[in-house]
């Protein structure tokens, strides 16, 4: 569509064709714009909040991060041939351990541990999902439950990184998105404030009961009561001294050191991929911004160019000799410039090649790793939820084995007196 204006000198309501020079000076400024540099906006980075207030143990509340989801069901078609699966899922489990460790350091909670499964009975859980991941910019979608099935709240954070984040001689030394994770533990921290002492004993409370259910339904299950929403309640309690419950407290320490030992593995995997993670974020960072001005550099040089080429070919068919020779200069020139504009598409082709290039180097660094607990080996590789639950159906025959026992040991503590009174007889 040829280019419109008016000019004065020019018959009233009638428009003409924009003259050869000004075509020229609006394809200028195009090209002069395909220069102009991107900025980088810092962030303001925000500080942890820390508990200054010592809190009972009774009320000392247990926290599990849960792996976050991928997002990969979100993906676009265009961001799914960025993002590799396998890094993504690796990201997942990285990023949960960054906030676990970052919500342990507030001094506000118990025990903090990225959790295998959902089985895991703890206090408040924190699910997570990747909305966007490149380097430039991490944005998760996170959600906080209690044991009793209550959702405190679910909200989405967002960061850019800093342009200092991956500049080693400016660097602070942390994560690029530190003050994400920060932002969210002090969200947690001032939602746990609301919460005062007979809530927060009531959480453990509900959460040994759930797990003293697991393995004896018969004797705890009237105990707890689900409300119309779903959530517990608690109906009774067991007597201190109760020895299904103590035994059943036994078992949880176990359980205990299975998931301390994962933690561990978590702990591992997350130093392992530290160093290769924040070199592929760093190279990314590079890549999104040169991509980015690639593109915008491709779509401005070949509107330029298709102008030019317009000009041309109206000064060509002009009367004078000078203007057609003007035109065919104007129509190479354009020609120059949508074929540089093409290639600039090619060559953020290859950036994104790069990109998936990186992705793939990273993949090699998140092989899995197996823990040795006591006499079991136990390999924490893709389904972890599948690894724990094959642990629980072992503590359950643990329980069985030991209640067993228990029972049977009892019995023959009630036959001895009756064959001592026997032998007495005799």
């Amino acid at each position: 569509m040829p280019l419109l204006t008016t000019v004065s000198n020019h018959h009233p309501g009638r428009p003409r064709l924009i003259s050869r020079p000004g075509v020229c000076l609006l394809a200028a400024l195009l090209l002069s714009a395909c220069n102009a540099p991107i900025q980088v906006k810092s962030t303001t980075y925000t500080p942890l909040q820390l508990e200054n207030t010592e809190i009972a143990e009774a009320e000392l509340l247990d926290l599990g991060v849960l792996a976050f989801d991928p997002g990969l069901d979100e993906l676009s078609d265009q961001q799914a041939e960025l993002v590799l699966p396998a890094v993504r899922v690796a990201e997942g489990h990285y990023l949960a351990n960054q906030l676990a460790r970052t919500i342990q350091d507030s001094s506000a909670w118990g025990a903090v541990r990225v959790l295998p499964s959902s089985e895991v009975v703890t206090d408040v859980y924190i699910e997570g999902r990747i909305l966007h991941s490149d380097g430039e910019k991490l944005a998760l979608n996170i959600s906080v439950s209690d044991t009793s099935g209550h959702q405190w709240y679910q909200k989405s954070y967002a960061q850019e990184a800093s342009k200092y984040a991956y500049e080693r001689r400016k660097s602070l030394h942390r994560d690029p998105f530190q003050g994400l994770f920060n932002r969210i533990a002090n969200d947690l921290l001032e939602h746990r404030k609301s919460l005062n002492a007979k809530q927060a004993s009531a959480l453990r409370t509900i959460s040994s009961l759930r797990f003293a259910r697991d393995f004896s339904p018969q004797a705890f299950d009237q105990h707890l009561l689900a409300d119309r929403k779903g959530r517990l309640e608690i109906t009774r309690l067991p007597a201190n001294n109760d020895p299904i419950l103590q035994r059943i407290q036994r078992i949880r320490e176990r359980d205990y050191l299975f998931v301390d030992t994962t933690q561990e593995y978590y702990d591992a995997f997350s130093l392992q991929m530290a160093a290769p993670y924040q070199s592929w974020r760093a190279q990314n960072y590079d890549e999104v911004l040169a991509t980015r001005q690639l593109k915008r550099q491709s779509r401005e040089r070949t509107i330029g160019g298709i102008v030019t080429v317009i000009a041309g070919i109206v000064a060509a068919g002009s009367d004078s000799g000078a203007s057609r020779a003007a035109g065919a200069v104007a129509i190479g020139s354009g020609a120059m410039l949508v074929k540089s504009g093409l290639a600039k598409k090619g060559e953020a082709q290859i950036h994104i090649e790069a990109l998936a290039e990186l992705g793939q180097s990273l993949e090699s660094e998140v092989e899995p790793r197996t823990v040795t607990l006591e006499d079991q080996t136990i390999t924490l590789s893709g389904n972890v939820q599948a690894q724990y639950h094959q642990w629980k159906t072992l503590l359950q025959k643990i329980y069985s084995h030991e209640r067993g026992s228990a029972a049977q040991g009892s019995a023959r503590q009630d036959a001895s007196p009756a064959l001592n009174n026997g032998e007495q007889s005799l």
